[in-house]
């Protein structure tokens, strides 16, 4: 060994140094239309120190890096490289839990902890913690909430970042600051920066009660703005857990496997359904339970809607076991056709219908079917806002299909934003598209990034950098 790798391997040790074709190859490229570039080097740090080690050695080589904590597949370009010779700092062997308390409902974990790894150690001491839409199996938790990515329980996601409480960063240059603490929110520096300031070494998360009794509803429609005012009506009471929309090829994804059985449940289903998930904790859990089905009901039965067990194509008992679980292998975007563009922004509930109006009319416009493309609409933040997710299935070995979903989705991207959406995770294009209308956030954002990051070490030629 000599140069950069020897010097590495003094650090994390030489079986931590990876420079294998295949392994540099799988990190080149990721699902989305990033332009593949092959890492110099995969570097797997054990621990804290290490990963300090790494940073500053970066600076001293000005070395490019860009961390990675959740195994693949990979979908928004965010961990593939923008410049040549950048070193993956892979984060997946830091996977300690830290700590659980059980009496402040918190858990202290490293980047490498998984949704399946955190929730079989979270139930032993009575607690759980809210997940995303069907996290993969190897997708790191604090990455996950870090993204910004919305959790299935409104009620508790009190700010943007819920359930994450703290993270303790090095910072692009070398300097690692303890989590949280003082008046500035250093949260918020890290999030949805794409690993462009530094690297999060743990993350302290925020846990719920676990559910002694746990329901689960479907409520039909065949229009979504009847589901829009029975969301409101339920938000406002906070009553239930895992509040949702999924449209018909949504729903079909989760429960089905391939495209044949997928198709066949399209046609069972209804065009739109909202989840219900109802908890019963400690106190009382089976009166909990009642009297919110019951309240529930009741608001549905005002919009002329049934809160319901089961509907056709679906199983009782089927969707909740999919919906409280990792997703299933393939990853449950790519069962229909093996590969999915998925675009995502922030709005509030009452202009989705809005917003899928105008994705429709652009497929039509491109010839996409309608009927392929799935809808996810997430209450977050207590309902003040939510996550809209439009998902577009394509055949990636297709050249023509290829070549058209790059059309539709740069097309889709630029005229929901000019409808009012907001990308607050900027990833790929929608980074310039943002940017460019806030020139201001842009100057204090460089700013930033001078303090934290000076010799651009991190992930450069994301974002605005």
């Amino acid at each position: 060994m000599t140069g950069k790798k020897e010097e590495l391997a003094g650090i994390v040790g030489e079986t931590n140094v990876l420079d294998e074709p295949e392994t540099l190859e799988a990190y080149s490229q990721d699902q989305s239309f990033s332009l593949p570039i092959k890492p110099r080097f995969v570097v797997k740090p054990k621990n804290a120190e290490e990963v300090q080690g790494v940073v500053k050695w970066a600076n001293e080589t000005s070395t490019p890096l860009v961390p990675v904590s959740s195994g693949p597949p990979h979908f928004n370009g965010d961990t593939v490289p923008s410049v040549p010779e950048a070193v993956i700092v892979a984060l997946s062997g830091m996977k300690r839990i830290i700590g659980i308390d059980r009496r402040n409902r918190s858990a202290q974990i490293e980047p490498g902890v998984t949704y399946p790894q955190l929730q079989q150690e979270l139930a032993k001491e009575g607690l759980m913690i809210p997940t995303p839409l069907l996290p993969r199996a190897n997708k790191s938790v604090v990455a996950s909430l870090l993204e910004r990515q919305p959790t299935l329980i409104p009620k508790y996601l009190w700010t943007t970042l819920e359930p994450l409480r703290g993270v303790q960063v090095t910072w692009g240059n070398g300097d690692t600051l303890p989590p949280g603490g003082g008046q500035v929110d250093f949260n918020r520096i890290v999030a949805a920066a794409q690993g462009s300031m530094g690297i999060a070494i743990m993350g302290m998360v925020r846990c719920q009660i676990l559910p002694k009794i746990h329901k689960l509803f479907f409520v039909p429609s065949s229009r979504l703005d009847n589901l829009i005012d029975f969301l409101y009506g339920v938000l406002r009471f906070r009553f239930g857990d895992q509040l949702l929309i999924l449209n018909s090829w949504s729903l079909a994804s989760i429960l089905g496997s391939g495209a044949d059985q997928i198709e066949a449940l399209m046609e069972k289903l209804p065009p739109w359904v909202v989840l219900v998930g109802i908890g019963g904790r400690d106190t009382l859990p089976e009166e909990s339970v009642d009297f919110q089905e019951k309240d529930i009901s009741d608001i549905a039965q005002k919009f002329g809607l049934s809160l319901v067990p089961a509907i056709p194509g679906a199983r009782k008992g089927q969707m909740q076991e999919a919906i409280l679980n990792p997703s299933k292998e393939p990853y449950w975007k790519l069962g229909h056709k093996g590969g999915c563009q998925d675009i995502f922004f922030i709005t509030t509930l009452d202009k989705t219908p809005e917003f899928v109006k105008v994705m429709y009319s652009l497929a039509e416009q491109y010839k996409y079917p309608i009927s392929d493309i799935g809808v996810y609409i997430q209450p977050v933040h207590q309902g003040a806002s939510c996550h809209c997710e439009f998902s577009l299935p394509y055949d990636p070995n297709n050249s023509a299909e290829v070549v058209k979903m790059k059309e539709l989705f740069t097309k889709a991207s630029e005229e929901l934003l000019r409808q009012g959406a907001f990308y607050s995770r900027p990833y790929g294009i929608w980074a310039n598209m943002a940017y460019n209308r806030d020139a201001q956030a842009t100057i204090v954002l460089k700013k930033i990034k001078e303090i934290f990051d000076p010799n651009y070490v991190m992930n450069p030629g994301k974002l605005c950098f």
